[in-house]
């Protein structure tokens, strides 16, 4: 048996990963959807608060460091053409699939069992990858993560960020206004059937940094490419992180009301196993999903996060757009 499966740090982890899970539905913080409010909205709400969550988790690094509690960080890898392709790729696999990989668990959470094809396809992207394309072997970066070069006074900034995003969450009318007891002010806003986009990333942000502290750097992509390739480690304690993910989404969508079980078209399994199988690919030629480039290698300032995110936001609104135009006058694309 998996001696981490009885380890304190698993068992703390666990519970962070439903509670990511649950923020992930409710909030419905999803790249596609971000895409699509810029598109059709103008508006950069969801787009920001993606960025805000990696925010959080640079400003938590900071302050593990500062007490002496950093993990080992995961290494950087040089920007390429590789890198472009990927984001491309991971963009293209997104929308086909209508949602990205946090989008997935969302659908997943509303009863979209379908959703649960898209892992499938991307743990046969990451097999397929190699012979897919004659790439080289992702290049290291010698030097470490500048935000880890960053000086005390950074962390101290970011406990000033903290305090006003808690007092901007939970006391929007200010302090004064404020008649609600705390504890009652946190409950009525885990009970909201949907979050907004920042309260959402917020707790997102705050999950996976503790998820960080207790079992290093995770996301459930990586658990499948590293699956797919037979270097996964505590793989058992893992999975079981990507289940209580999973249930927690599942959780929020119940208690939102907007849990509805429907059934799985064949058109809708090839679509979510096509995109994720795209999705896979892009992951492997980055290297890294979304969720690894949003919640590690953007936070850490890596440059080929955040040019093969904003490869994958271009390749999803160049996709929303031709589909726009090829659609009828008056219809819905």
């Amino acid at each position: 048996m998996d001696i981490s499966l009885v380890a304190a740090p698993f068992l703390l982890a666990a519970p962070a990963a439903g509670v990511m899970g649950f923020a992930i539905q409710r909030g419905a913080t999803c790249t596609v959807a971000a895409v699509d409010e810029v598109i059709t909205r103008r508006s950069l709400r969801r787009l920001a608060s993606l960025v805000e969550a990696a925010v959080w988790v640079a400003g938590g690094l900071l302050l593990a460091q500062m007490l002496g509690r950093l993990p080992s960080m995961p290494a950087g890898y040089a920007l390429s053409g590789w890198t472009v392709l990927g984001g491309a790729l991971l963009g293209l696999g997104a929308f086909i699939n209508r949602a990205c990989v946090f989008g997935a668990i969302a659908r997943f959470g509303s009863g979209e069992w379908v959703y649960l094809v898209t892992p499938l396809g991307f743990y046969v992207g990451c097999l397929s990858a190699g012979p897919a394309f004659a790439m080289p072997s992702p290049q290291k970066l010698p030097y470490g993560s500048p935000v880890l070069q960053a000086p005390a006074w950074a962390a101290a900034l970011f406990v000033l960020f903290v305090i006003g995003r808690l007092a901007w969450l939970f006391w929007p009318g200010g302090p004064r206004a404020a008649k609600v007891p705390l504890a009652e002010r946190v409950r009525s806003a885990m009970a909201s059937r949907i979050w907004s986009p920042h309260a959402a990333t917020t707790i997102i942000g705050i999950t996976f940094c503790c998820m960080l502290m207790l079992v290093g750097a995770w996301a459930y992509t990586d658990v499948l490419a590293e699956l797919a390739h037979g270097t996964a480690a505590s793989l058992l304690a893992r999975g079981l992180l990507l289940l209580a993910l999973l249930l927690g989404a599942a959780w929020g969508g119940w208690t939102a009301g907007r849990f509805r079980s429907t059934r799985i078209t064949a058109a809708q399994a090839v679509q979510c196993f096509v995109g994720g199988v795209l999705m896979g690919w892009g992951s492997l030629l980055i290297p890294g999903g979304n969720d690894g480039l949003i919640l590690v290698g953007m936070p850490l300032l890596w440059p080929y996060a955040w040019v093969a995110f904003a490869a994958m936001c271009l390749a999803i609104g160049s996709a929303q757009l031709a589909l726009k135009v090829r659609a009828p006058r008056g219809a819905r694309p």
